[in-house]
């Protein structure tokens, strides 16, 4: 069916876009990408494949003069109180370091209410420095907080990042703040700790919106297995003591989509169907594309996988998507759901942010159809 669609479609695409750009002497590989995108975008069109519909507004934050986020603004966490729609933004200026900006809509598209200073920075060398790691990450040479997930749980907002400090290390740290003080917009944030252990790379935690058990619950990776550790109290990261991950490619996963995993996106979110987790993710067969994809983790048991979409439901296919820092790239640390909708932010090509929304129900709805089936283990048969 697919090869019969591209046939009809190519030849009138192409006849399109040579008349229009071959005068302006664009390559033949430019061309070639553009049709590429084009029928791609016709394929999902005819197939009726359930994804986020991008906001005409997009990119709803971008870099403005200030030295401190002049040259990138992506990669938004969001939490949402009171009908306000909080996000937190990774921003990089004029010196190449990473920090947090600050932004808040009524209704998930208007972004006005953004100071015009940072809201966030690392905590000067709080990294001990070991041999230089081999780390590339949005262009923030000289270090910083980068990529936020933000959690509300009772009046207080949790905050885990990625602290990068310049070459010598990458850590998750956490850090937290009361959420008057976050409305006040009084930035008195904790001191951060560090959760992840030295000398190891260690990207996309967030923590469930509420305790489990009693207890605070951090996943920490989806493949090649779910992992999440139950923390009593923060205070027990005392320079000591670790969360110890793994992440690597999932077996499972080699005929999907997905099969190149790269991490959770945003804070999980509380449905009637259970967890719903959204999550970064690559095909060999179409490499240099983040895309984002979805699943519903069991309540009693978020480890258990119940169901997880056959296809994507955002790939990187418009221009603030493909023009930037990093061409190919959509990055979502942060969603929320207002009014039954899924409002879904992300960052385009490690430049700018935007945000797509789908409405929750159907989502769900369409993600049950992918029900994940765990195959019995059968019994051997002993030999006489």
């Amino acid at each position: 069916m697919i090869k019969k669609i591209k046939k009809q479609i190519k030849k009138n695409i192409v006849k399109k876009i040579t008349k229009k750009f071959v005068v302006k002497k664009t390559t033949k590989k430019k061309v070639l990408k553009i049709v590429k995108n084009g029928i791609r975008k016709i394929i999902k069109k005819k197939s009726k494949i359930l994804q986020l519909e991008r906001s005409s507004l997009n990119p709803i934050i971008e870099p403005r003069l200030y030295s401190w986020e002049s040259k990138a603004t992506f990669n938004p966490a969001a939490f949402i109180s009171d009908g306000k729609i909080h996000l937190i933004y990774r921003a990089i200026g004029d010196n190449d370091v990473s920090v947090f900006g600050y932004a808040s809509s009524l209704d998930g598209y208007n972004f006005r209410d953004r100071p015009t200073h940072s809201i966030y920075h690392k905590f000067g060398k709080f990294i001990k420095l070991d041999d230089p790691i081999d780390y590339v990450s949005g262009g923030g040479w000289n270090g910083g907080c980068e990529d936020p997930r933000v959690t509300l749980i009772d009046y207080t907002v949790y905050m885990l990042y990625t602290a990068f400090d310049g070459w010598g290390s990458l850590r998750i740290a956490l850090t937290s703040i009361k959420l008057d003080d976050f409305k006040k917009k009084k930035w008195n944030w904790e001191k951060p700790i560090l959760i992840s252990p030295p000398g190891e790379i260690h990207k996309n935690w967030v923590l469930f919106p509420e305790k489990i058990n009693g207890k605070f619950a951090i996943l920490h990776s989806i493949s090649p297995e779910i992992l999440i550790d139950y923390i009593e109290d923060f205070k027990e990261f005392d320079d000591t003591k670790f969360i110890n991950s793994l992440h690597s490619s999932s077996p499972s996963w080699k005929s999907s989509w997905d099969n190149m995993v790269r991490g959770v996106g945003p804070t999980p979110i509380k449905t009637e169907a259970g967890w719903l987790v959204l999550y970064h993710a690559m095909d060999k067969k179409d490499p240099d594309r983040y895309k984002l994809g979805a699943m519903i983790l069991d309540f009693n048991d978020p480890t258990r996988i119940l169901y997880k979409s056959k296809n994507p439901i955002l790939e990187p296919d418009e221009y603030y998507e493909n023009e930037g820092f990093k061409a190919g790239v959509i990055y979502s640390c942060g969603a929320v759901v207002k009014d039954g909708e899924l409002f879904v932010y992300y960052g385009g090509a490690d430049s700018v942010v935007c945000v797509a929304s789908v409405d929750l129900s159907s989502l769900i709805e369409d993600l049950k159809k992918n029900k994940i089936v765990k195959l019995k283990k059968k019994k051997l048969l002993k030999l006489e």
